[in-house]
């Protein structure tokens, strides 16, 4: 599963993590997350997202 990154501040949701702390339970993909779900570090919206893309 593919995982997202906050343009804002960096956060990864990592889908096979899931968002305990919000109720977002482990293999949650990022398109079936609650369109009011936001970024637990800085509350950025689901639109400011992007695909991450590991480091090689």
């Amino acid at each position: 599963m593919r995982m997202w990154q906050c343009t804002i501040c960096g956060y990864i949701y990592d889908p096979q993590l899931g968002d305990p702390d919000n109720d977002v339970v482990a293999g949650t993909r990022f398109e079936n997350l609650p369109d009011d779900w936001v970024c637990p570090d800085c509350g950025a919206t689901k639109d400011q997202f992007i695909p991450y893309e590991e480091e090689e």
